[in-house]
């Protein structure tokens, strides 16, 4: 397969930090090449040089072969060179034509903008890789998923050759996931160069061709997928085998620390019914659609449920009421953490303090250094990487800014902990940190629920896990009962032995 391109010893330095250092590697057509590393391993650094955001401090970039200066992204772009991000860079209110030509809209002789034609490259687009979306469709209306689609089409517009794609399956559920590898397929078959950004083992497995490990910044090895394995990786990842992924605890529940009695919230989900133990860890599965994430959004008052009730150490919570909650001791880490957990031009110390200011606060000026004690205590705990605790949190990695969230809600000192899609975004290392962290918090008694659509990580975390199916509780699995095949059957409604496992509405 002919090299589209390739990097030579690429370095970039930051103040204070090393980015990269000295990383080459090359992207071919046709193949699909993995890159990975944990967060600050130097992977953002990289797409980012090849996309033009920055420029190399050493070192290459050549494209068929010729060294070229990125200066921006255009540049990037007049070489075939585009990136897809985790988040969609789409206009909401514009048609998926008037989205895809953005930037590059085609004009008649007469200087008017010519929709027709527009419309028909359009259609053609997306007939060739099986899109089914309409060119005149407006992308609010629109999934994630196909909003990512439309972010490719573009890139094909675009004449691209290498796309980049970061993170591209994070929100996406398990049918939207098989329609990207099928349009990745697509793009392989058609002598695109793919490089897929992923932190899911399973997924660089089913879909990648080779891999590139960065740590630290350097290049930490590279090789073909096929000949990989998950320890291989995680070795080269971390400098050392992590360990086990998951804690080895043996559980000891007490006392029923919360228990939900048949909530109902219509269109959502209905008659939830369920308890946590203190020292207990229940593991939340279900499909996207589900009803899992509503579920814990009316336990903590973000919703206020039709009917039922919740109470915490025996006496009833007010529904509708987070601050209720919250003094009650129940916390609720939400699945979005960049819309929901924290507020990202803020610094850590002021997001990690701001449930509770009356606590560093004193005749109406917040204490900076008592702000800075608490935030050192949690920061330690989960070993959080920044330069500074004044450091503005949209400047930090995913993995990162989840232990911002995790530290401003156990700040609060909470009993009862919801954690929906904890590891969400983080690369392997992080994810064993923070499962390790998780379970110390149970083994000291407290009762958490961990939501996860990574089928591994439920198991693998969980005393018991509940499987939500259309807005209902459908089985309940604990322990060493608990199999992928099983939950995952329950899961989909599909017809086995496990599909009608038994529901307990009480611990």
């Amino acid at each position: 397969m002919a090299e589209i391109v390739r990097l030579e010893n690429l370095k970039k330095h930051f103040p204070g930090v090393r980015a990269l250092d000295g990383v080459s590697m090359s992207v071919r057509a046709g193949e699909v090449h993995a890159l990975i590393g944990e967060n600050g391993a130097g992977k953002s650094t990289l797409v980012k040089l090849l996309t033009g955001v920055h420029t190399p401090d050493g070192g290459r970039i050549l494209v068929d072969g010729s060294p070229v200066e990125l200066k921006s992204p255009q540049d990037a772009h007049a070489l075939g060179i585009t990136a897809i991000h985790q988040e969609a860079s789409v206009f909401p209110n514009l048609s998926v034509t008037e989205n895809i030509f953005m930037g590059h809209l085609d004009s008649s002789g007469y200087g008017l903008l010519d929709w027709k034609t527009m419309r028909r490259r359009t259609e053609k687009l997306l007939g060739r890789f099986g899109v089914a979306l309409s060119p005149d469709a407006r992308v609010k209306d629109l999934s994630i998923a196909q909003r990512q689609q439309i972010e490719i089409v573009k890139a094909l517009s675009l004449n691209a050759r290498v796309i980049i794609m970061d993170e591209p399956t994070s929100t996406l559920s398990l049918r939207e996931i098989r329609q990207l590898y099928d349009l990745v397929r697509r793009l392989k078959a058609e002598g695109t160069a793919i490089v897929f950004i992923s932190h899911k083992f399973d997924e660089i497995f089913e879909i990648t061709d080779v891999y590139t490990v960065l740590r630290d910044g350097k290049f930490a090895g590279s090789g073909a997928v096929k000949d990989a394995t998950g320890e291989t990786l995680v070795r080269m990842m971390a400098g050392s085998s992590v360990g086990g992924l998951f804690p080895d605890r043996t559980p000891n529940p007490g006392e029923v620390a919360l228990q939900v009695e048949k909530i109902s919230l219509a269109g959502a989900f209905e008659d939830v019914s369920f308890g946590v133990r203190r020292g207990e860890i229940v593991g939340f599965f279900g499909l996207i659609g589900s009803g899992r994430s509503e579920v814990m959004q009316s336990i903590f008052g973000v919703r206020t449920p039709d009917t039922g009730r919740v109470r915490i150490n025996g006496e009833d919570l007010r529904l509708g009421s987070p601050r209720d909650a919250m003094n009650r001791g129940l916390v609720y880490v939400p699945e979005d953490r960049q819309l929901q957990g924290i507020i990202l031009d803020m610094k850590i110390y002021e997001n990690v303090t701001l449930p509770f200011l009356k606590r560093v606060t004193k005749l109406g000026f917040t204490r900076r250094r008592k702000e800075y004690e608490i935030t050192e205590v949690f920061a330690k705990r989960l070993s959080l990487r920044a330069s500074s605790y004044a450091q503005a949190v949209e400047s930090l990695s995913g993995g990162n800014q989840q232990k911002v969230v995790l530290s401003k809600w156990l700040a609060t000192d909470p009993s009862v902990l919801i954690l929906d899609e904890p590891t969400r975004g983080i690369d392997v290392g992080t994810k064993a940190a923070v499962h390790q962290f998780i379970g110390e918090l149970a083994d000291r008694g407290f009762a958490i629920i961990v939501v996860s659509s990574e089928l591994h990580e439920v198991i693998g975390m969980s005393d018991r896990v509940l499987v939500m199916r259309e807005g209902r509780v459908a089985g309940e699995f604990r322990g060493t009962e608990t199999s992928s095949d099983a939950v995952l059957s329950t899961a989909i409604g599909a017809a086995s032995e496990h599909a009608n496992a038994e529901v307990h509405d009480v611990v």
